[in-house]
C-alpha cells in the first residue's frame, strides 16, 4: 500500500501515555519476531544478501538490549550490503524511533512496507507512529489495511479506537471496543482504552471503573495503573494519582513512555503543592524522549541550581508556549537580583514578545529566539546573542522555579510583574470610552488547538450565554483564530461582542494594552489570559480541575496572587460556573441590557 506523507513542521507530542497506541515495536516479542524471521530467511539467502544477513542479526541482537545506535549503525551496513531488503528498513526503523529520531524512522518504516505490503507488523509499527505524530487519518489507514488480514486482532482493533478517540470521534470509537469486548471480556487493554475515551471527554468518575477493570483483570498493567493516576488527580484525590503514578513508572517502557509517566508525576506533586519535588521532577520535559523537548543551542554551558549567579552572565531561554513564557518570568526579577549590577541577564522569548519582556525586565537583554527540526527534535537558539558573546552559563526558563519558588511562601504578592506599553493603554482607553457607557469585558473562550482531549478544558461557546447576557456589560472580542462561527451565533441572538480593529494572535502588545484598558477580562488558562495577569489586568481565569498552576493552594494562582480564579470543578460542567460569573459580573457592573 502507498502511504503519502508530508513533513509536519511540528512533531505534537501526546499529552498522555494514554493517548498512545499499544504495543512497542521494541518488544521482546517484536524482536522475537524479528529473529523468527532472519533465521527462516538465512537457509535461503543468497549469496548478496548473507552479509546483510549477518549485520542485521547483530542489530537485531542490539534492539534486544537497548542499544539503537549500535542496531541503527548495523542496519545501515545492512542496506549497503541490500538496499531492497525490507527487514533491514523494518529494522532501521524501529533502531531510529526508539532513539528518538522519529522523521528518520518515519522513512524508515515508508520504505519498509513498500517493499513489505503484506507484512503487517510493519503497518502497525508505522500506524503506532503515525498516531504519535499526529498523522490520524494516515494511523487509521494502516491500521484498517491491518485489520483487513487479521480481523480479531486485539492490539490493532485497540490502536483503531485510539486513533478515532484522538479524531474526537468517540461513538465511534466506544463501538469499536464494545464489539471486541463482547467477544473477549477479559482484555485489559481493551478496558483501559475504554477508560481513555471516556477520560478523554472529562467523566473521570466513570473512566476510573473501567480502570479499575483492567487491573482487576492485569494488575501490572502499568498504563491503566498510570491513567488511574491522572483519573484520580483532577478528583482530587493527590496522593492516590501519586500511589498510582510510582507504581507504574517501574514497568513502563523505557523511553516516551517512561518520560510522559514521570511528567505526570511531576505534574502531580505540583498540584498537590510539593513544589521543590515537582519542580525538580519537571526537568523530565527536557528529556530528550519527550518528543516536544528542546534542545538549546548556546555559546555557554547549562547553568544548574547550586552554581553561583551573582557577577555572571546568564541566558535564560523562553520555552513551550506564550502562556508558559509570561508564567515562568515570575522568577526573572529574583535572577535579576541574584546576578546583581556585575552581572548581565540575556532573555531569549518568543519574538512577538521581545519588546514586552524588554520593557518590563529593563536591566536585561532581550531578543527572540527561533527554532528548527532536525531529525525529529526542537532545537531552539537565539541569534541576537552573536553581537554579545559567550556567556558563563545558559537555563531553559522554567528551569528557574526549582531555584526560586520552592515553596508557596517564596511567591511574591504583586498586581503584576510586567508592564504594557502606556501609551497603547491610554489609546485603548479612549477607543473603549467610544463604545458607550457600560463595564468593559474582554473575552477568551477557547484554545486554538482544540483536538483530542485538549477540548475538554473549554467550555462550548452557547454556554457562555449567561455571561454574555449581564445587565451593563459591553463585551469585547479578545479571542484570536477562528472566531466567525461564534461571532455570528451572538449576533443573530442579538448580543453585542465588538472585535477591536488588530491581529488578535500577533499584535500582542496591543493585546497586553487592551487587557490593562479594560474593566476586566475572562478566560480559561490560555496565552490571553495569561498576559492580561501578567501585566496586572483585572482577570478573571476559568481552572480546569487538573491545573497545576494552583501549586496546592486550592483556589489562586501563586504565579498571579491578584488574579480571581474560578473553579470549572469538573470537565464539561461548564453551566455552574458560568451562573457564579455571571451573578458576580451582574453584581459589580452598571445597570442596563446586553443587547443590540
Amino acid at each position: 500500500m502507498s502511504i503519502a506523507f508530508e513533513a509536519p513542521a511540528a512533531l505534537p507530542g501526546l499529552a498522555r501515555v494514554a493517548a498512545a497506541a499499544a504495543g512497542d515495536a521494541a518488544s521482546p516479542e517484536a524482536v522475537g519476531r524479528l529473529s523468527r524471521v532472519l533465521a527462516r530467511d538465512g537457509g535461503k539467502a543468497k549469496k548478496q544478501a548473507r552479509a546483510a544477513l549477518a549485520q542485521l542479526k547483530a542489530a537485531v541482537a542490539d534492539l534486544r538490549v537497548h542499544d539503537y545506535q549500535g542496531a541503527s549503525r548495523k542496519a545501515l551496513k545492512a542496506l549497503e550490503a541490500d538496499s531492497q531488503s525490507g527487514v533491514a528498513w523494518h529494522v532501521l526503523a524501529i533502531a531510529r524511533e526508539k532513539a528518538g529520531d522519529l522523521v528518520q524512522a518515519l522513512n524508515a518504516y515508508e520504505a519498509a512496507l513498500k517493499l513489505l505490503p503484506q507484512d503487517t507488523a510493519v503497518a502497525q509499527d508505522l500506524a503506532r507512529l503515525a498516531q504519535r505524530l499526529g498523522y490520524l487519518e494516515i494511523a487509521e489507514k494502516l491500521l484498517l489495511h491491518y485489520l483487513a488480514a487479521d480481523p480479531d486482532h486485539i492490539e490493532a482493533i485497540n490502536n483503531l479506537a485510539c486513533v478515532l478517540r484522538d479524531q474526537n470521534r468517540y461513538d465511534e470509537a466506544v463501538e469499536v471496543l464494545r464489539a471486541r469486548i463482547q467477544t473477549a471480556p477479559d482484555s485489559a487493554l481493551m478496558w483501559n482504552t475504554l477508560g481513555t475515551v471516556l477520560g478523554d471527554q472529562g467523566d473521570m468518575a466513570a473512566a476510573l471503573t473501567f480502570y479499575d477493570e483492567a487491573l482487576r483483570l492485569k494488575p501490572d498493567f502499568a498504563k491503566a495503573r498510570y491513567n488511574r493516576g491522572n483519573a484520580r488527580q483532577p478528583l482530587g484525590d493527590f496522593e492516590g494519582a501519586l500511589e498510582d503514578l510510582e507504581a507504574a513508572l517501574p514497568h513502563a517502557t523505557p523511553g516516551y513512555e517512561t518520560a510522559m509517566m514521570t511528567m505526570a508525576r511531576a505534574l502531580t506533586l505540583m498540584t498537590a503543592g510539593r513544589l521543590k519535588e515537582g519542580f525538580e521532577a519537571y526537568e523530565v520535559r527536557l528529556d530528550p524522549a519527550m518528543p516536544d523537548a528542546i534542545s538549546v543551542v548556546a555559546d555557554g554551558p547549562r547553568w544548574t541550581p547550586g552554581q553561583p549567579l551573582e557577577g555572571k552572565r546568564i541566558l535564560v531561554v523562553g520555552e513551550q508556549g506564550i502562556a508558559d513564557e509570561f508564567i515562568f518570568a515570575n522568577t526573572l526579577p529574583d535572577l535579576i537580583r541574584a546576578v546583581g549590577p556585575g552581572g548581565q541577564v540575556f532573555l531569549a522569548v518568543e519574538p512577538r514578545l521581545v519588546s514586552i519582556f524588554q520593557r518590563s525586565f529593563p536591566e536585561t537583554v532581550v531578543g527572540g529566539h527561533q527554532a528548527v527540526r532536525q531529525a525529529g527534535r526542537l532545537i531552539r537558539f537565539a541569534p541576537f546573542m552573536k553581537e554579545h558573546g559567550a556567556v558563563d552559563g545558559w537555563a531553559p526558563m522554567a528551569s528557574l522555579l526549582a531555584v526560586f519558588r520552592p515553596t508557596i511562601a517564596a511567591f511574591p504578592d504583586h498586581a503584576g510583574y510586567m508592564r504594557a506599553d502606556p501609551e497603547r493603554v491610554a489609546r485603548w482607553r479612549t477607543e473603549l470610552a467610544a463604545l458607550g457607557e457600560g463595564f468593559k469585558v474582554g473575552l477568551h473562550w477557547k484554545s486554538l488547538v482544540l483536538k483530542g482531549v485538549r477540548s475538554r478544558y473549554f467550555s462550548p461557546f452557547d454556554q457562555w450565554r449567561p455571561v454574555l447576557t449581564t445587565p451593563g456589560c459591553i463585551m469585547v472580542n479578545l479571542q484570536c483564530g477562528d472566531t466567525a462561527a461564534e461571532l455570528a451565533q451572538a449576533e443573530a441572538e442579538g448580543l453585542r461582542i465588538w472585535t477591536p480593529p488588530i491581529n488578535l494572535k500577533d499584535d500582542l502588545e496591543d493585546v497586553a494594552a487592551l487587557s490593562v484598558a479594560l474593566d476586566l477580562v475572562i478566560g480559561p488558562g490560555i496565552a490571553g489570559t495569561n498576559i492580561a495577569a501578567a501585566v496586572g489586568a483585572n482577570t478573571w481565569m476559568i481552572q480546569a480541575p487538573d491545573d497545576w498552576h494552583l501549586l496546592g493552594t486550592g483556589e489562586t494562582y501563586p504565579f498571579y496572587p491578584r488574579m480571581r480564579g474560578w473553579a470549572a470543578g469538573s470537565f464539561g460542567r461548564w453551566d455552574g460556573v458560568m451562573a457564579e460569573m455571571a451573578a458576580e459580573l451582574a453584581r459589580i457592573s452598571s445597570p442596563g441590557r446586553n443587547t443590540a
